[in-house]
């Protein structure tokens, strides 16, 4: 600052102290582990357990994926928030908090959105979607902890003003029960019937619409649906008819479906088998073809007589590469789970067509006595990008060969 000649010297002030910002949330381990940060979005409490996701794209997908209720996600792509949330990119059918993830962890401050699509700010939809979350953190360092340890319950804190209980919050996050033994489909899945008609995405026009009468009849139970898959389905010239995950095999063979499909969802698949096991072994047992994506590939092993294991570190990200036995081609898809199935468990007549090209894991599998098959990975997520819709018309050659083309009377 300029000053007078003549005018006496300005005393000079002390520096400000140096001083460290405050933590305005917390990710606390059941091991104990502390993890400050900052938050955003919704303020508040929220425990699940945690596991990271290794895709670079799509974050607003993965925070509305059902199959990730009951869990913490963390980001290990940093730039999360960079293109904003649009109206579109939803993917449980259900808009309430429950339907998807109870807890974001991200490493990066969330820039402002810079995409032509955005039409709002990450951290006012993650309150808008009640989901905590926190920013900060060395997800790095929290990811290769996942890996190493497995993945392990916690608690995520928010409060802008820094102040926490944290001998509270690590007695709540190793109280937490373990996702073994957990059905979490029930807040997840549809509450009544409903048909879909919704196609792809387009540049030019958004979502399309498909006039049903002339279709395939699909039943699909949502135990957690995601919504592209149910876009694919109905692209792919299916009628598509949406239950509960609790509808029972009659009720679903009334509508005279020409084929099921069983859907994505979170959870224990052991758990959830002890009501939808049966009614998946019924419609087997009455052979109508049937297709089974990620928690439904699960129950169709369960439902073979078959067993699901417990996974480390799960698979969760758009980067994995499973090999399709049946062509010989590797295919890049979209993985989110935590449980597999074992394929040493599962019957002669139930053989193995997609394997983890990672660790070895099941990935899909076909009946040789009734029409059904089923695929670990999510095709619907177009990571490779279309690398697996080849899936859905698999399901239509399936349904057609199960259903005799109509009969046309002669000079007619």
């Amino acid at each position: 600052m300029l000053q007078d000649e003549g005018a006496p010297a300005q005393p000079r002030t002390a520096p400000e102290p140096w001083s460290e910002p405050v933590a305005t949330a917390l990710l606390v381990l059941a091991d104990g582990t502390v993890l400050e940060g900052f938050g955003i979005g919704q303020t508040g409490v929220a425990d699940g357990e945690v596991c990271f996701n290794t895709a670079m794209t799509g974050y607003q997908e993965i925070l509305t994926d059902p199959s990730y209720a009951g869990q913490i996600v963390t980001f290990t792509f940093p730039h999360i928030g960079n293109v904003g949330t649009n109206d579109e990119d939803l993917e449980s059918l259900d808009a309430a908090p429950a339907s998807g993830v109870r807890g974001a962890v991200i490493a990066s401050a969330v820039t402002k959105p810079s995409n032509w699509r955005s039409s709002s700010h990450l951290d006012g939809w993650l309150k808008a979607r009640g989901i905590v979350g926190i920013t900060g953190v060395d997800t790095r360092a929290l990811t290769a902890r996942i890996r190493d340890n497995g993945m392990q319950n916690a608690v995520i804190a928010n409060d802008p003003s820094g102040s926490f209980d944290r001998e509270a919050l690590k007695a709540r996050a190793a109280a937490l029960a373990p996702m073994e033994g957990l059905d979490l489909v029930p807040p997840v899945t549809s509450r009544e019937r409903s048909d879909w008609s919704e196609t792809v995405w387009a540049v030019s026009g958004g979502y399309g619409r498909r006039t049903a009468g002339d279709g395939y009849k699909v039943v699909a139970i949502d135990y957690g649906v995601k919504r592209n898959i149910l876009r694919l389905l109905a692209q792919a010239g299916c009628d598509v008819t949406v239950v509960p995950a609790t509808t029972s095999a009659e009720e679903i063979l009334a509508l005279k479906p020409d084929g099921v499909f069983l859907s994505n969802g979170p959870g224990d698949p052991a758990a959830t088998g002890a009501y939808a096991v049966p009614v998946i072994r019924k419609l087997l047992d009455e052979k109508v073809p049937t297709f089974g994506i990620c928690l439904g590939h699960q129950l169709m092993g369960l439902a073979l007589g078959g067993r699901t294991v417990k996974m480390a570190q799960g698979h969760h990200g758009a980067n994995h590469p499973v090999k399709d036995k049946t062509t010989g081609k590797v295919e890049i898809v979209s993985m989110n789970h935590g449980f597999a199935v074992d394929p040493g468990s599962l019957p002669d007549t139930a053989v193995e067509t997609h394997v983890s090209l990672f660790d070895g894991s099941n990935c899909g599998l076909t009946l040789t006595d009734r029409p059904a098959f089923s695929v670990q990975h999510h095709p619907e997520a177009s990571p490779g990008p279309r690398d697996s819709h080849y899936l859905f018309d698999r399901f239509v050659t399936l349904m057609r060969a199960g259903k005799p083309e109509p009969e046309i009377a002669d000079g007619k």
